[in-house]
């Protein structure tokens, strides 16, 4: 427990602006340490959700949100109507990654984080010139909500990428929790058609063109 309280005070005092840390519940064996604090410099983009502050040494995921793993595949359906009727494969993970890096630029991004044990990983609710990088991604598609959902804004973000059918809504794409359990091959050298395997067998659907092709009548001669 001791050697617990000083990593946690060593990552406050690497963020420069901490805050207190705060021991949540559960017997003196069982105490979940909650450190908050907040983190601000320039950043690496590691994937469409993920920060490295390579001064502090630390990651940070956007709060709220998930995207694509950075091998994962997206299939679009409108290639299926061509001639040939294949699946064009979508790099939605890469995709993903570029739009959050294109968004960060070079700007100084600051970030309000918490971490809580065991997992020792930050969630955050980060900025870059102003603008809210969860935000930012719900609204261009290229990533999703994290239920449960507290954030109002975050909420209209996204229906409006679905309805509109912005970045990965426009594709078939697996549940990247599913995706995360299934994959063996979690390489970048990832091929389309190992992804199009697991999308066969899905358990759960969270993309439109899903459902589309679920109320497509079986015949198409009338």
């Amino acid at each position: 427990m001791i050697r617990t309280v000083i990593f946690a005070l060593s990552v406050l005092m690497a963020s420069g602006e901490a805050r207190a840390t705060d021991v949540i519940g559960g017997s003196s064996d069982k105490q979940v340490v909650a450190r908050q604090g907040t983190l601000k410099g320039q950043v690496a983009v590691i994937d469409g959700r993920t920060l490295w502050f390579g001064n502090h040494r630390m990651l940070v995921q956007l709060s709220e949100i998930d995207s694509c793993e950075l091998p994962q595949w997206a299939f679009d359906p409108r290639a299926s109507q061509s001639i040939n009727r294949t699946l064009a494969p979508v790099p939605c993970g890469a995709l993903a990654k570029a739009w959050l890096k294109r968004t960060v630029g070079e700007h100084v991004v600051s970030c309000s984080f918490i971490v809580q044990d065991p997992s020792d990983l930050a969630s955050g609710v980060c900025k870059a010139s102003g603008l809210d990088l969860s935000h930012e991604m719900l609204r261009v598609g290229w990533a999703r909500l994290i239920t449960p959902v507290r954030n109002r804004r975050y909420l209209e973000a996204q229906s409006h990428a679905v309805a509109a059918r912005y970045g990965m809504w426009a594709t078939y794409v697996l549940d990247m929790a599913e995706w995360r359990q299934k994959a063996i091959d979690k390489t970048v050298g990832r091929r389309p058609l190992a992804d199009l395997n697991l999308l066969s067998e899905r358990r759960s659907e969270i993309s439109p063109p899903f459902m589309d092709a679920r109320r497509q009548p079986s015949r198409h001669d009338r």
